[in-house]
């Protein structure tokens, strides 16, 4: 079951985007070969060169496992190096962490994700509650629908903000994402709901990244 995740957004220093990609790529296999507790783990790209890194956890402790773990501690190492502002202010700086509402896993030996989403949704004074219920039955609608997004999670960062993270088979997927049913509920009631409504509330909090490496289950240790 998947009750935390974390998010932390960076940006590389000048000159070591690909450098960092690499170092990403290696946190990928170490997460997998050392944090049992970490479900999910995803490193990120933005059109604009930023990163981020996406992960979830069974409970508080998988994530403190996390951060005191050897990808953790290699960040850390290099973090002057490699990410603007270093390990404090580049990335301790931008953690946001995060309680699992509700989610749909990705099928077994489903095809690997390329595409990833998140967006941040503010509840209107005392819309938390159907905000909140709207997306806790989103994940079930996404399991019967959406074959193409793999991972989709609901997430509460506070007593009125909420977010969205969800991966893709590629961009069909997120073009089928959000022209899905899920996409058109939250378009009916974001008026209502959510503060800045459709457009200035929700696809203006939209970002969208490239995973550029992940450790999920069966991705690295197939029978």
């Amino acid at each position: 079951m998947m009750k935390e995740a974390t998010y932390i957004p960076f940006t590389a220093q000048t000159g070591q985007n690909n450098k960092l990609a690499d170092f990403l790529t290696e946190g990928a296999r170490l997460v997998s070969e050392t944090e049992p507790n970490t479900l999910y783990w995803y490193a990120l790209k933005k059109a604009d060169g930023s990163f981020g890194i996406f992960d979830f956890f069974s409970n508080e402790a998988g994530r403190a496992e996390h951060f005191a773990g050897q990808v953790a501690a290699a960040l850390n190492a290099n973090a002057d190096t490699l990410v603007a502002q270093g390990w404090d202010d580049g990335v301790v700086a931008n953690i946001t962490n995060a309680s699992v509402l509700s989610y749909k896993a990705p099928e077994k030996n489903s095809a690997s994700a390329t595409q990833a989403t998140y967006i941040v949704l503010n509840a209107q004074p005392g819309k938390a509650q159907p905000l909140e219920q709207l997306l806790i039955g989103a994940a079930t609608v996404v399991k019967q629908t959406e074959p193409k997004t793999l991972l989709w999670t609901s997430l509460k960062l506070n007593d009125h903000s909420y977010a969205i993270f969800d991966t893709f088979t590629d961009e069909s997927g997120r073009d089928a994402h959000f022209s899905g049913k899920v996409a058109a509920a939250l378009k009916l009631h974001a008026d209502d709901l959510i503060v800045g409504g459709w457009e200035n509330g929700v696809l203006k909090n939209v970002h969208h990244f490239e995973v550029i490496a992940k450790s999920v289950p069966d991705l690295f240790y197939q029978p």
